[in-house]
């Protein structure tokens, strides 16, 4: 399996777990909220919030155009943090371990 399956599957777990959860919404943010020029977008909207309306997007646009993915980021360190105490925090957590898992620099 390439990266960008591996990359592709888990944005779907990711994508998965939010909904089982509750966390995955109906209506897209104001694109005021959207537009956040901050890391994550913290300004502006909730972690579940920026996983379905920012990162997972980004992510997908790239697989579904053939565009390199990046060498290297963490997510996981944010989503632990920011979804401490939220219902399904700990398998939210560990989808976004295994995402940054597969961008570790080697």
């Amino acid at each position: 399996m390439s990266k960008h399956e591996k990359v592709g599957a888990l944005l779907l777990a990711l994508k998965d777990t939010l909904e089982v959860h509750g966390h995955w919404q109906s209506e897209p943010p104001s694109s005021e909220a959207l537009s956040s020029v901050e890391p994550f977008a913290v300004d502006t909207l909730g972690c579940a919030e920026w996983l379905q309306w920012i990162f997972i997007p980004k992510m997908a646009f790239l697989l579904q155009h053939g565009q390199p993915l990046p060498e290297s980021f963490s997510i996981a360190p944010y989503v632990e943090e920011a979804m401490r105490g939220q219902e399904g925090h700990a398998d939210i957590t560990r989808v976004s371990m295994d995402i940054d898992a597969l961008f570790i620099p080697q």
